[in-house]
């Protein structure tokens, strides 16, 4: 299969291909032996945040004082 760039270094990955996969959002983008590796990665940050958050004891109070706080200049 064919995959045409174009002027904005842009590329439209085949339709059957994007669907075997999931249809992921986002690529891990890597250079093996001069070829391009694609590998499809889901995201999930706000996940890994929440976790770590959860993991120190950190609930949304916490967060809305912490804010309310650093508006105020601090101490």
């Amino acid at each position: 299969m064919l995959a045409k760039m174009t002027s904005k270094n842009q590329l439209t990955l085949p339709k059957s291909v994007v669907n075997s996969l999931g249809k992921p959002d986002y690529f891990e983008v890597e250079i093996e032996n001069g070829r391009i590796v694609l590998t499809p990665v889901r995201i999930q940050q706000a996940d890994a945040v929440r976790a770590k958050l959860n993991a120190l004891g950190i609930d949304a109070q916490d967060v809305t004082d912490s804010i309310d706080w650093a508006r105020k200049g601090g101490a």
